[in-house]
């Protein structure tokens, strides 16, 4: 359990937080949101001691253990189960058939468990710190982007372990779906203060649209109010008879107070560029087929034979190292195909 009262924190004239509280109860996951730059990544360094605060305080149980995926690449072993099985307590270091579950649920085969770390891609390199996050079991584990390198099969399989994950979770992720599905409650960070709910992000967007139509309405109506005791004020102030209904409306204005017109939250707005296509194909791929050193026995895809239509939007899905990028340049003309044809 963790409790965060009325923290405070800014980065000189850019304040973060501005009085954030919540309390994070026993078995709960949740997915923390907000715009980029409203202190997400910061609150998670808070958590884990590793940024100060300015005021408020973070309550965190004696012996309470805290874990979180690394984000910085640092490898001391010889190969990648001994890498792994390092987060491991000493005393369950011959556990390692944990880390070899976890490792094949991310994607390693057999063979990798006994390669050095350091050979591996930037990706599955941070698939490793991930199994680590993931083996070493802590009371609460903090994930910022987890599914930045994985692919279908490995997202699949982990949205899987952390719904069965028995401590606390707090995750930052850009793919929504993926944090409704493992999340039971959404922490937002939201002009400057915090708001959970449980539920899902839509639940949670929700809240926030209704909460601030409604004080909308309200301040409306205030202003409107106190125009009306303005106006009233205004014409019977310099009459004697009217003066104590006067004195008596400011009154009544002084106990209203204001409530300050919300800021617009900027939005971020895009188009993509194109030219419309006059035909309804817009390409067609015959018998695809694509090597790095032109030997067909090497070939990353096969005779792949496919149309794209004018209005088509497509999802290409595969493992890593499949062929979905290699495709994608072969069609922007990057990359030389091997045999077949685009037209």
């Amino acid at each position: 359990m963790i409790i965060a009262n009325n923290i405070e924190k800014s980065f000189g004239p850019q304040v973060l937080f501005g009085g954030v509280s919540f309390l994070m109860n026993e078995g709960e996951r949740v997915g923390l949101v907000g715009k980029n730059g409203t202190g997400k990544s910061t609150l998670f360094k808070m958590i884990l001691g590793q940024e100060s605060l300015d005021s408020g305080a973070l309550i965190i149980p004696k012996g309470y253990r805290v874990g979180a995926l690394e984000q910085i690449i640092s490898f001391t072993q010889p190969t990648v189960l001994k890498e792994c099985i390092q987060a491991l307590s000493s005393d369950k270091q011959w556990e390692h058939y944990k880390a070899e579950i976890i490792l094949s649920g991310l994607g390693f085969s057999e063979q990798d468990f006994h390669k050095d770390p350091v050979t591996f891609s930037g990706g599955y390199q941070v698939r490793i710190n991930l199994c680590k996050a993931l083996l070493a079991s802590p009371n609460m584990l903090l994930l910022d982007e987890p599914t930045n390198y994985l692919d279908i099969l490995s997202l699949r399989w982990l949205k899987e372990y952390l719904n069965n994950w028995p401590g606390e979770m707090m995750l930052i992720t850009h793919d929504r779906d993926f944090m409704d599905k493992v999340t039971t409650h959404t922490l937002g960070i939201h002009r400057k203060k915090a708001k959970k709910v449980k539920g899902d992000t839509i639940k949670f967007y929700e809240q926030i649209i209704q909460e601030e139509e409604a004080y909308e309405l309200t301040r409306k109506n205030m202003e409107t109010k106190r125009k009306e005791m303005q106006s009233l004020v205004d014409r019977f102030r310099a009459k004697a008879s009217k003066a104590s209904m006067a004195q008596s409306r400011l009154k009544m204005m002084e106990k209203m107070g204001t409530m300050e017109k919300l800021d617009t939250e900027k939005n971020l707005g895009f188009r993509f560029n194109y030219l419309p296509c006059p035909g309804k194909t817009l390409m067609t791929m015959k018998d695809l087929s694509f090597s790095y050193d032109s030997k067909p026995e090497n070939n990353i895809f096969s005779s792949l034979s496919f149309s794209i239509g004018s209005q088509d939007r497509i999802g290409i899905i595969g493992a890593n190292g499949k062929g979905k990028s290699t495709l994608i340049n072969c069609l922007a003309g990057e990359l030389v195909y091997s045999s077949g044809s685009i037209a």
